[in-house]
């Protein structure tokens, strides 16, 4: 029997196809972990060339860092972001940062989790106000960037993302980070004025969630 929360759970019975599953807060396999293998586990899924650099760079500081997991960690630490669709499949959840003043998925600190996927639900969770939320344990996209908060040094964020569906008739209640939030079709998206990293998930999130067998 697998410890909840390590990578064989998170994997087992998922069969050839992605996407056959989706968990919500409280599953076993959303249970925290510090087995830094369960991350290991996700980036070998990044098998396109496009995300080889920064597959690479992450395989690195996981294998090399104890720490990776927690914000304190430098040159950057683990963070786990949601791409928040309706349960149609139609739209998606953006929220406008207070901070940072952007359009952005909801997302945060690892703060020692490596169950990844579990952080993400947890920050859409927070982030969003929806209750019943349920996540896709295969990561979309992978992302690193830098960010610059107030007193702190520039450093990177090792962003592993996932699909997270809501509920028929979810209502959003964003928390005191954000300003407001919208719920945007593929088309509004596109058009709309956020960064390259984020367009590439939504095109990731809706073309997964249109193959998912809910």
């Amino acid at each position: 029997m697998t410890e909840p929360g390590s990578a064989d759970e998170v994997f087992a019975d998922l069969g050839e196809q992605h996407g056959t599953r989706l968990y919500s807060q409280g599953s076993p396999q959303l249970g925290p972990s510090q087995d830094r293998s369960l991350v290991e586990q996700l980036l070998s899924r990044f098998t396109a060339a496009e995300f080889d650099r920064d597959r690479l760079v992450v395989e690195h500081l996981v294998q090399t860092d104890p720490t990776v997991a927690f914000r304190t960690a430098r040159p950057g630490h683990l963070t786990g972001s949601a791409f928040v669709v309706n349960s149609a499949g139609t739209h998606a959840l953006l929220l406008f940062h207070r901070k940072l003043q952007r359009w952005l998925q909801p997302g945060g600190h690892a703060d020692g989790d490596c169950n990844l996927a579990a952080v993400a639900l947890k920050e859409a969770t927070e982030e969003s106000g929806i209750v019943g939320l349920r996540v896709d344990p295969l990561p979309l996209d992978l992302d690193i960037h830098v960010v610059a908060p107030p007193r702190e040094d520039r450093h990177l964020h090792l962003d592993v993302r996932f699909l997270v569906v809501a509920p028929e008739g979810a209502e959003a209640r964003i928390n005191d980070e954000s300003e407001g939030f919208c719920w945007l079709n593929p088309e509004q998206l596109a058009a709309a004025d956020v960064d390259e990293g984020l367009r590439r998930l939504a095109t990731a999130g809706f073309e997964r969630f249109a193959g998912h067998e809910l």
